[in-house]
């Protein structure tokens, strides 16, 4: 009987560290996000033709209500693969846009 026991509970401490591990794997996933919000209704129509004319022949990948930088961001992904964060005013106007720099320069 004291076998079983034992191998009981030493079944329930893996259980118990599994779960541990992928709770806080879980919140090292969400540790980035803040409080980001996507944006929504009229202003993301409004938001993604300001990215566009911007960023002609992009497409809108991700937005973001809120910004740090800005009311509005609205990330176009360039034909290329490339990057562009674009910053909008609440008139839809862009204020500033970063690109993505992370080009490979090795030649091998």
């Amino acid at each position: 009987m004291q076998r079983r026991t034992r191998i009981a509970v030493g079944g329930l401490a893996v259980a118990v560290a599994l779960g541990a591990g992928a709770g806080a794997a879980a919140s090292a996933a969400n540790a980035g996000d803040d409080d980001e919000a996507p944006i929504t209704g009229d202003a993301l129509s409004r938001a993604e033709a300001a990215a566009l004319a911007h960023v002609p022949g992009g497409r809108v990948t991700e937005t973001e209500a809120g910004d740090e930088e800005s009311l509005y961001e609205v990330e176009v992904t360039r034909p290329d693969g490339s990057q562009v964060d674009v910053q909008l005013d609440h008139d839809f106007k862009v204020v500033g846009s970063e690109g993505d720099d992370d080009t490979a320069e090795d030649d091998d």
